[in-house]
Protein backbone atom coordinates (compact mmCIF):
# COMPACT_ATOMS: atom_id res chain seq x y z
CA UNK A 1 0.00 0.00 0.00
CA UNK A 2 1.63 3.44 -0.62
CA UNK A 3 0.98 5.78 2.45
CA UNK A 4 0.13 9.73 1.72
CA UNK A 5 0.80 12.08 4.60
CA UNK A 6 3.53 10.46 6.61
CA UNK A 7 4.36 13.77 7.73
CA UNK A 8 1.60 14.20 9.88
CA UNK A 9 3.33 10.68 11.57
CA UNK A 10 6.42 12.51 11.77
CA UNK A 11 4.96 15.65 13.16
CA UNK A 12 3.22 13.57 15.96
CA UNK A 13 6.26 11.60 17.26
CA UNK A 14 8.68 14.41 17.62
CA UNK A 15 5.98 15.62 20.09
CA UNK A 16 5.46 12.38 21.12
CA UNK A 17 8.83 10.05 21.48
CA UNK A 18 7.22 7.07 22.64
CA UNK A 19 5.24 6.84 19.46
CA UNK A 20 8.22 7.18 17.08
CA UNK A 21 9.03 3.27 17.20
CA UNK A 22 5.19 2.02 17.08
CA UNK A 23 4.53 4.15 13.90
CA UNK A 24 7.60 3.41 12.20
CA UNK A 25 6.59 -0.51 12.42
CA UNK A 26 3.21 0.56 11.52
CA UNK A 27 4.19 2.47 8.38
CA UNK A 28 6.21 -0.60 7.34
CA UNK A 29 4.05 -3.07 8.22
CA UNK A 30 1.50 -1.43 5.85
CA UNK A 31 3.57 -0.16 3.34
CA UNK A 32 4.21 -3.98 2.38
CA UNK A 33 0.62 -4.86 2.87
CA UNK A 34 -1.90 -5.30 0.36
CA UNK A 35 -5.12 -4.66 1.06
CA UNK A 36 -8.42 -5.50 -1.09
CA UNK A 37 -10.90 -5.20 1.74
CA UNK A 38 -11.53 -4.51 5.03
CA UNK A 39 -10.88 -7.69 6.16
CA UNK A 40 -7.69 -8.22 4.67
CA UNK A 41 -6.59 -5.36 7.91
CA UNK A 42 -8.10 -7.24 10.73
CA UNK A 43 -6.46 -10.19 9.90
CA UNK A 44 -2.91 -8.24 10.39
CA UNK A 45 -4.79 -5.65 13.04
CA UNK A 46 -7.25 -7.71 15.61
CA UNK A 47 -7.90 -4.43 17.44
CA UNK A 48 -8.59 -2.04 14.67
CA UNK A 49 -11.75 -0.62 13.90
CA UNK A 50 -13.44 -0.76 10.39
CA UNK A 51 -15.64 2.45 10.00
CA UNK A 52 -18.02 3.25 6.79
CA UNK A 53 -16.21 5.57 4.09
CA UNK A 54 -13.80 2.93 4.00
CA UNK A 55 -11.89 4.43 7.40
CA UNK A 56 -10.28 2.09 10.00
CA UNK A 57 -8.79 3.33 13.06
CA UNK A 58 -5.56 1.50 14.68
CA UNK A 59 -4.60 1.58 18.10
CA UNK A 60 -0.80 2.32 18.78
CA UNK A 61 1.48 1.40 20.95
CA UNK A 62 -0.71 -0.43 23.21
CA UNK A 63 -3.52 1.61 22.51
CA UNK A 64 -2.08 4.85 24.05
CA UNK A 65 -2.40 6.63 20.69
CA UNK A 66 -4.89 6.04 17.61
CA UNK A 67 -4.40 6.21 13.96
CA UNK A 68 -6.95 7.05 12.05
CA UNK A 69 -6.95 6.56 7.89
CA UNK A 70 -8.82 6.02 4.62
CA UNK A 71 -8.18 3.04 2.44
CA UNK A 72 -8.87 3.46 -1.37
CA UNK A 73 -8.39 -0.58 -2.25
CA UNK A 74 -8.69 -0.08 -5.91
CA UNK A 75 -5.34 2.56 -6.46
CA UNK A 76 -3.99 0.76 -2.56
CA UNK A 77 -3.49 3.83 -1.20
CA UNK A 78 -4.18 4.58 2.74
CA UNK A 79 -4.33 8.56 3.53
CA UNK A 80 -3.75 9.18 7.02
CA UNK A 81 -6.44 11.42 8.30
CA UNK A 82 -5.29 12.13 11.94
CA UNK A 83 -2.93 10.44 14.70
CA UNK A 84 -3.21 11.67 17.89
CA UNK A 85 -3.76 10.42 21.82
CA UNK A 86 -6.99 9.03 23.29
CA UNK A 87 -8.07 12.49 24.72
CA UNK A 88 -7.85 13.89 21.12
CA UNK A 89 -9.53 10.98 19.12
CA UNK A 90 -12.51 11.15 21.89
CA UNK A 91 -13.20 14.79 20.88
CA UNK A 92 -13.57 13.94 17.04
CA UNK A 93 -15.74 12.08 14.78
CA UNK A 94 -13.55 9.25 13.45
CA UNK A 95 -15.92 9.20 10.43
CA UNK A 96 -16.12 12.61 9.30
CA UNK A 97 -12.29 13.91 9.89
Amino acid sequence: MRIIAIKRLKDFWKKHSDAEQPLRAWYSEVSKADWKKPSDITKHYRTASILVNNRAVFNIKGNDYRLIVTINYAYKIVYIRFVGTHKEYDKINAEEI
